[in-house]
């Protein structure tokens, strides 16, 4: 099971995703309580080993900036979540994550979208990105969607992964919200996060 903690603000939350074994770890340079300067993103990408993915979380932000952007910190994923077409997507230098919102599923054709990954979260408040809230699981599983490509977020915590996990046998996990404590990272959340994740997770191949 692929785990992607999102929302890295500090080099001792960086760290921790880190040591406990992540696969992914998420820098939102988008409007957002957990935006992050480049060049602090910058400084915290040196200390992490390559094996821990780097992902820059973009909302219809230009090409030039999210290449820009991309060089400065040595991300290896853009992610994106905002309007951005699949023309669009297919013109960046990196390989692209798109997060969408449930109800997006029932409109968009993932089959002709040039994402590796798809990341499908509950339907945001204030900002672009999820609510922290849960929705139904099953539904999902009634979609037509292939679920190799497949990340599921919205509302997941220690608690409660590890059942969607087993409900929706997605290829990946994404939390952000669900691993702080006062809007702050909670490293034992994150430590027990992970460790559910990656207790009873589906079995995958892939070269990440």
């Amino acid at each position: 099971m692929l785990v992607k903690i999102c929302g890295i603000t500090t080099l001792a939350e960086a760290l921790i995703v880190a040591d406990e074994g992540a696969d992914f770890i998420g820098f939102v340079f988008a409007p957002s309580t957990r935006y992050i300067d480049p060049f602090q993103a910058q400084e915290i990408a040196k200390e992490l080993p390559a094996s821990l993915k780097k992902v820059g979380v973009f909302v219809n932000e230009t090409k030039a900036n999210i290449e820009a952007i991309a060089n400065q910190v040595g991300l290896d994923y853009i992610q994106l979540h905002g309007d951005e077409t699949a023309e669009f997507a297919s013109s960046l230098p990196l390989p692209v994550i798109k997060a969408l919102t449930v109800s997006d599923t029932l409109v968009f054709d993932l089959n002709h979208f040039p994402a590796d990954y798809f990341i499908i979260d509950s339907p945001g408040k204030k900002y672009r990105g999820g609510s922290g809230k849960t929705f139904d699981w099953r539904a999902l599983t009634q979609m037509p969607i292939n679920f190799d490509n497949i990340f599921l977020a919205g509302g997941l915590n220690e608690k409660n992964v590890n059942l969607a996990i087993q409900t929706v046998s997605p290829i990946g996990v994404d939390v952000s919200s669900g691993v702080e404590s006062n809007k702050k990272k909670d490293a034992l959340k994150i430590t027990e996060f992970i460790k559910q994740a990656k207790l009873k997770g589906r079995k995958y191949n892939d070269n990440i």
